[in-house]
């Protein structure tokens, strides 16, 4: 299937490509504050602890029995309920709730905002909205405290659908500032360069967080002055790609105004008839659903295994997020140089393949040795950023121009969709089993199965059903 829409045209001077492509790079930096502090280190627990909170006050208001850990002692994950919507649930289970309620939501949203992306072609201003949007939401995470945990909880739907939604419009943006040989190569240098961020953020906010004594800082406080600082740090270094990006595609139509929204729905609806015409594209896509699943379980389930099967600290599981992130960075860019010789494809196979060996590894990593454990974050940063980058920019060869933002929305959808399997296998493997050794060498089959997926899908064949014009490697 070839697309009658007017794809994106990279501007023809080098150094035009260049400055845009820098500015393009510094969203990956702005937005991976966010994910890396809000999300992966500080929500969990903080967002229990405030959840806690409002279950023991309460208690004590009705004069009930104190709340108790599984322990029998108080805890912050407390056995006491909280109550919305007049649903009751375990304080504890907050946040996975929240996660899943995020996640329901984007699926619903992402779609309807790609596809307006695509018929005004207004990415520019799409992307500052929604980027405004989570890092404000992330900012006013400062003020969640004294058991407001209700605050907290519609902050971060509202965070998570900015970051959700920003991702989409940003990533649409590649066809536009690279030319199909450049795209591997830039792809993999943002994905580094956000790891990078990420890095930086998370130390400097870690390096206040521990020395928080020493300012007179109590902990709960702390945790919110990394909130505020995320959301700051997200906004302010995404003024440089909305500097630096311009818009090279014209409209879809013409609508004005409210007139937009209801022509996104017909593009959506156009959308979803072009991916049923683009089997290989589908079918890359649902491999890259596969092995995105694993790896994202292997980050999410990291910290358990290190403090439940090996025994270590906080201390060196938050060195061990450190060394992942700044390990990513180089991984990110040893891949961009690897798919510039030899293509993405054969990359990502070979880094699937490494994926197998980190899991191996994993599981005969002993009980104690934080060497071993930070060898194994060697392992996962160096695969990590890599991965992703060259499927984000192997995507963008196989979609019809002018759908960028769409199948994008597709592409995060699909990967929030699927993200619950890879756990679920974690969790039932361990349950079985008594071993989190067992549950983590079980995750192997999600590598396995992509790589055998990714192998099988012809891709010169899936670029030229595009309509796209073919890389000279790939």
């Amino acid at each position: 299937m070839t697309s009658t829409l007017p794809g994106p045209q990279p501007p023809a001077d080098p150094a035009q490509r260049k400055r845009e492509q820098r500015g393009w790079y510094f969203y990956d930096w702005a937005n991976s504050a966010f994910y890396t502090s809000v999300i992966t280190v500080f929500g969990a627990l903080y967002m229990s602890s405030v959840a806690a909170d409002a279950a023991r006050a309460d208690v004590a208001r009705n004069g009930a029995a104190a709340c108790t850990g599984p322990d029998g002692g108080e805890n912050r994950l407390v056995d006491c309920d909280i109550s919305a919507f007049g649903l009751s649930f375990p304080a504890g289970s907050l946040w996975g709730y929240l996660l899943a309620v995020a996640t329901i939501v984007q699926v619903l949203i992402l779609p309807i905002a790609g596809a307006i992306a695509d018929r005004s072609q207004r990415k520019k201003r799409i992307l500052a909205g929604f980027a405004f949007l989570g890092a404000t939401a992330s900012a006013l995470l400062f003020f969640v405290d004294d058991g407001r945990w209700e605050l907290g909880a519609v902050l971060y739907v509202v965070a998570n659908i900015g970051y959700g939604a920003s991702i989409v419009t940003y990533y649409a943006f590649l066809p536009g500032i690279a030319t199909p040989d450049e795209r591997d190569d830039v792809s993999a240098k943002g994905w580094a360069f956000g790891y990078l961020g990420g890095g930086v953020a998370l130390a400097l906010q870690l390096a206040f967080y521990l020395s928080r004594d020493m300012v007179g800082v109590s902990e709960s406080t702390a945790v919110r002055i990394c909130y505020l600082s995320s959301g700051l740090w997200w906004a302010l270094f995404t003024l440089i790609p909305l500097r630096r990006l311009q818009e090279h595609q014209s409209p879809h139509g013409g609508e004005k105004g409210l007139r937009v929204l209801t022509a996104g729905f017909v593009e959506l609806k156009d959308t979803f008839k072009a991916a049923k015409a683009l089997p290989l594209t589908l079918g890359f896509l649902g491999a890259y659903l596969v092995y995105t699943d694993g790896i994202n379980t292997v980050v999410s389930v990291s910290a358990q295994y290190g403090t439940e099967e090996l025994g270590f600290s906080d201390q060196v599981l938050i060195a061990t997020v450190l060394v992942i992130q700044f390990v990513a960075y180089i991984g990110g860019m040893l891949h961009g140089f690897a798919a510039r010789r030899f293509g993405a494809k054969k990359v990502i196979l070979a880094s699937l393949a490494v994926w197998v060996l980190v899991l191996v590894f994993a599981y005969f990593v002993e009980e104690g040795q934080a060497m071993q454990f930070y060898a194994l974050a060697v392992g996962i940063g160096l695969v990590l950023g890599g991965t992703n980058a060259l499927s984000r920019s192997l995507y963008s060869q196989l979609i019809p121009a002018g759908k960028e933002a769409q199948f994008y929305s597709l592409y995060e959808v699909g990967e929030r969709g699927t993200s619950w399997l890879g756990p679920l296998v974690f969790a039932g493997v361990g349950q079985a089993t008594g071993s989190f050794r067992y549950a983590i060498i079980a995750l192997v089959i999600f590598f396995v199965a992509g790589f055998v997926l990714v192998a099988l899908v012809p891709v010169r064949r899936a670029i030229a059903a595009a309509g796209n014009e073919e890389p000279k490697v790939l």
